[in-house]
């Protein structure tokens, strides 16, 4: 990892608290049509700048990216804490079933003490979906919760879609009565509403004292009668 933004100064290094970003990608069968999943890949890739940007104006955090890939099961498409601006982004590719689960579960094994350093600042979640989880999710939620870095944890979602379960992107949010995933009906909003969630998503972590503050409103979704707008 490249350490030329740390400034070179006695005890520098220690001012520089890690700030984990991770993002749980939806790679089911259903991301393949009308182009989807390729508008999700081409929206993170460019939103990494955006990251860097964030990461370049908080001089105490070092912004550490990953990516949890999830279908039938889950992995880790980046598994090891990237510094944004040393990230090459490979694509993402889909097929199988939507086990969100299974993706929470490896979420809350890289949310533990050890391998989550305890000086660490609370992690940031993107999730992005375009349906709904074809396992149980409910109890692998619960347990993210019950860890101290689940509870801190600044969590965002993203639905893709007319499909997107927006009950479960809310439930995984917080459910507070104010929230509001994002939500997109084309690569252009996805891109906007990719942006929204990775930006304040990392702002808000970097800044919270205790527990995670409120982050502003995603960006607005297409009129429901702007059908030209409209393609998933």
């Amino acid at each position: 990892m490249s350490d030329n933004k740390v400034p070179k100064r006695p005890g520098s290094a220690l001012s520089r608290r890690p700030l984990h970003f991770i993002i749980l990608a939806d790679c089911s069968g259903s991301m393949a049509a009308d182009g989807k999943m390729i508008a999700l890949n081409t929206a993170i890739r460019e939103t990494l700048p955006h990251l860097a940007d964030v990461a370049a104006a908080n001089p105490h955090a070092q912004l550490l990216l990953r990516c949890i890939a999830f279908s039938s099961g889950a992995r880790w498409h980046v598994s090891r804490p990237r510094e944004v601006e040393d990230l090459e982004w490979a694509d993402l590719e889909c097929g199988g079933y939507t086990d969100l689960g299974a993706a929470l579960r490896l979420l809350s094994d890289a949310l533990t003490v050890p391998p989550m350093e305890a000086r660490a600042m609370p992690p940031a979640v993107i999730l992005v979906s375009d349906g709904m989880p074809t396992d149980d999710f409910e109890p692998s939620l619960a347990a993210l919760e019950a860890l101290p870095w689940g509870k801190r944890a600044v969590r965002v979602a993203v639905g893709i879609g007319r499909d997107a379960d927006f009950d479960v992107l809310v439930r995984f949010m917080d459910g507070g009565p104010d929230v509001i995933p994002a939500s997109a009906s084309n690569p252009e909003q996805l891109v906007d509403a990719i942006r929204w969630a990775s930006v304040h998503a990392s702002r808000a972590a970097s800044q919270v004292a205790g527990r995670a503050e409120p982050i502003a409103p995603p960006p607005p979704a297409a009129a429901a009668d702007d059908l030209s707008d409209v393609l998933w």
